[in-house]
């Protein structure tokens, strides 16, 4: 099976559906909505006259709520639907930013393109086989001492859901609909990988990134999973056996 064909024709899809969301609230963003959340903001800090790159950027709101906060931004994404959306969105709202529609592995591959920061975030692991060949990416498109930060879903989540917590050697293959609240029953097919902390920590490492932090937290700003309940400041939890379930974790390296 091709997966990235695949899962380039479901994202193609997906965007079709996802710019027309409430959970997106594309007319709210042009208004001036920011749709980066308070783990990411605090995590990252003042990105003003930063070159910023973003992989897996789907069409393009958080890379362009970067360019409003003074980031000179590249995003990266598979699905050209994606980023024919963020590049309109770009030239409408007059925002310094750059699209590009390549699979993560094969961007810059010369290495030509060095930037301050190097950011993805959200649901982007899972459609990647390759953790090593990703943190390469990440390591020849980062200048030295430039910075790597990575939010992610916490795969236990996914354990509880039913899926492997260790990494296997052959994808999970479904079709399911989208998770948006206009998705409807059309279900599309996904090919997605699983990958642990540990694996995630040590591609990064092995490829020239030191950790500086690893941070896990007990809420989510999405309400991606069955049976979470809305807390404080519009985040939502997740309770097992009377006990907080981590819904979300951080890295943050550098390039050395």
């Amino acid at each position: 099976m091709d997966y990235l064909a695949v899962n380039k024709q479901t994202w193609d899809e997906r965007t079709k559906i996802h710019v027309t969301s409430d959970f997106y609230d594309v007319e709210g963003f042009i208004s001036g909505k920011s749709s980066l959340n308070e783990i990411e903001l605090t995590l990252i800090g003042d990105v003003n006259a930063k070159s910023l790159l973003h992989l897996q950027c789907h069409f393009g709101l958080d890379t362009l709520s970067w360019a409003r906060l003074g980031a000179k931004t590249t995003g990266v994404d598979l699905s050209s639907e994606a980023i024919d959306k963020a590049t309109s969105l770009a030239s409408d709202l007059k925002l310094d930013a750059n699209f590009v529609c390549s699979d993560v592995f094969q961007f810059n591959m010369s290495g030509d393109a060095k930037y301050d920061i190097v950011y993805t975030s959200y649901g982007v692991l899972c459609w990647l086989p390759d953790l090593t060949r990703w943190a390469e990416t990440i390591s020849r498109s980062l200048k030295q001492g430039g910075k790597f930060y990575l939010v992610e879903f916490h795969p236990v989540m996914d354990l509880l859901s039913g899926y492997s917590y260790f990494s296997k050697d052959t994808p999970d293959i479904e079709e399911e609909a989208t998770y948006t609240e206009n998705s409807g029953d059309e279900a599309l097919p996904i090919v997605t990988w699983t990958h642990t902390i540990s694996e995630v920590v040590n591609a990064l490492v092995n490829a020239g990134i030191d950790i500086e932090a690893v941070d896990e937290y007990p809420y989510s700003p999405y309400e991606c999973y069955e049976g979470l309940v809305q807390a404080e400041n519009d985040m939502f939890k997740f309770m097992h056996k009377g006990q907080l379930v981590p819904l979300t974790y951080s890295i943050k390296g550098v390039k050395r």
